[in-house]
């Protein structure tokens, strides 16, 4: 227990956490404190790219092996499995109707590549490796999630919501999983060779960059926190707490069960407890636009991710280690 304190502890005095509550804290002061759009944009494209990059190149020098096909497919049954989950929780505790309930579901089976990041740094602090794949069991488990909460809505609810011809395209397409994915494959397909020709702009600036992406989420998730306060009942907000460890443990059991390695384990565990805040919100406004975005956003971004960067990342971490030794 006391490793697992001091393990939180030293992960909220980092800067990358650090920086998140300063954007935090300003917005509920009411800071004028900003970040430009556009600049937030480039810091976005650049983890991306970078964080692609670095893993496709890592699955060049490691190779394709049945662990990998199998987290892949793990990753696939976790996005599916994950939002009939969190609908069957939050209609139990929150009273939310389906079509609310269906809407959030769908960002607890897909995933925060930020949290990912954050989590990859953390990891890098602590002296562990991870897998490279990672980044490709990342990109996999942006869309299932949004099909699920499709079909509970067709299941459970009295919307006539339908799959619209585009959508799929739309959520394949998302610029940031367009990135993501190309990022990887470039990386792979030129390998360690590659990785040394740009490593000068994709390794050494990367924590920074980190930072200054992290002030302004704490900018966008306090406000969010700020002004939609009253849409956070005590059991939509519960639900935004419980949620990540119960995706986390579902991911390390199948973590466990393919035997990644003790990096991979928390990256896997990361994976299943966040929440996506941008594939899938672009994706519900179109295919539920009745749902109210208000809960969706306030609850991906203004409590589960600040739960999993303060807490969450550090607790998944001391299990991994605990079970594993690390």
């Amino acid at each position: 227990m006391g490793d697992m304190l001091a393990l939180a502890v030293g992960n909220l005095l980092s800067p990358i956490i650090l920086f998140f509550v300063l954007g935090f804290a300003a917005a509920f002061a009411r800071s004028d404190l900003s970040i430009p759009e556009a600049v937030a944009k480039g810091l976005s494209l650049y983890l991306l790219f970078a964080i692609g990059f670095k893993g496709g190149a890592s699955v060049a020098d490691h190779g394709i092996d049945a662990t990998l096909l199998f987290s892949l497919g793990a990753g696939v049954i976790l996005s599916f499995a994950m939002p009939l989950i969190a609908f069957a929780l939050l209609r139990a505790m929150s009273g939310l109707s389906v079509m609310d309930a269906a809407a959030v579901a769908g960002h607890y089976g897909s995933i925060s590549i930020v949290t990912f990041v954050a989590a990859s740094s953390v990891l890098q602090s602590a002296g562990l490796q991870a897998e490279g794949y990672m980044v490709a069991v990342a990109a996999v488990m942006e869309a299932p999630a949004i099909l699920s909460a499709l079909w509970i809505i067709a299941r459970f609810g009295n919307s006539s919501a339908q799959m619209e011809s585009g959508l799929i395209r739309e959520i394949l397409l998302n610029g940031s999983i367009v990135l993501l994915v190309g990022s990887f494959l470039i990386g792979w397909i030129t390998g360690q060779d590659g990785l040394d020709m740009i490593a000068p702009f994709i390794v050494a600036p990367f924590q920074g960059v980190l930072c200054l992406f992290l002030l302004d989420m704490g900018l966008v998730a306090g406000r969010g926190l700020r002004e939609a306060r009253s849409v956070l009942r005590p059991g939509v907000f519960l639900f935004g707490i419980l949620m990540p460890p119960i995706g986390a443990s579902l991911g390390l059991g199948f973590g466990l069960l393919l035997g990644l390695s003790p990096g991979g384990v928390v990256l896997l565990m990361t994976l299943a407890a966040s929440a996506s805040y941008i594939a899938v919100p672009a994706a519900m406004r179109v295919a539920l636009p009745e749902a109210n975005p208000s809960i969706y956003l306030t609850l991906s971004l203004g409590v589960t991710f600040p739960f999993n960067l303060t807490l969450g990342i550090p607790l998944y971490l001391a299990v991994v280690r605990a079970l594993t030794g690390a």
